[in-house]
């Protein structure tokens, strides 16, 4: 069992995961829009499809890294210096920009299960912002030091998904209510981007300090 990180690791990664779940993105969007437009059914196909999408990020930002590490453990340290200033970047957005969340109910005959899957699976495999996301994201709970760093990215990938979608799959349940009250209630909207931009600001405060002894 030595890809699993220790608890105060796996509490921290948590933590970010369950903050990264209820901020609003195209994920959420499309899994409500689906909900409302071809019901429950079809929100949750649109979840296991993006959470397929994530199985295959893992994957690959586990075997790069790992690559990485054996053929340059200092480009791995550029990595990760570079992954906590993407964080800054996305804090810094996130307080600028702030999340939006606008869904509309798709007219016309109601999508396939497997066409909701596909559709969920490419939007997250296709999306840029993910593929940089996990690619700066997950190689923070590990070192270059560690032998079973694939194992623990991993595993880190597949508690992502693990403790991401009861969330989801909770927003597909209320998509109706719920997209009703994001909208109406932007000061909610506004809670959730400081909070997000708060936690991602000390994950890099704490990744520069460390790098920096």
């Amino acid at each position: 069992m030595e890809f699993l990180p220790d608890l105060t690791t796996l509490a921290t990664f948590t933590i970010a995961v369950w903050v990264l779940a209820i901020t609003p993105g195209p994920d959420m969007t499309l899994s409500i829009a689906r909900a409302l437009s071809d019901g429950k059914a079809g929100g949750m196909m649109v979840v296991l499809g993006t959470s397929t999408g994530l199985i295959i990020h893992t994957l690959l930002v586990a075997l790069g890294i790992s690559a990485l590490i054996i053929a340059s453990p200092t480009a791995f340290t550029i990595l990760k210096t570079g992954g906590a200033a993407y964080l800054v970047w996305l804090a810094i957005q996130a307080i600028r920009s702030g999340s939006s969340l606008s869904v509309k109910r798709a007219e016309g005959p109601a999508n396939s299960a497997l066409g909701n899957y596909l559709t969920g699976f490419w939007v997250n495999l296709l999306n840029p912002k993910v593929i940089l996301f996990f690619m700066t994201f997950l190689p923070q709970f590990v070192t270059a030091t560690d032998p079973h760093v694939a194992g623990k990215l991993i595993f880190l990938g597949f508690w992502a998904i693990l403790m991401g979608m009861p969330f989801n799959a909770a927003i597909v349940l209320v998509a109706e209510s719920l997209s009703t009250w994001l909208q109406n209630n932007r000061r909610v909207l506004r809670g959730i981007d400081y909070t997000f931009a708060g936690v991602f600001s000390l994950f890099a405060f704490k990744i520069f300090m460390t790098q920096a002894k």
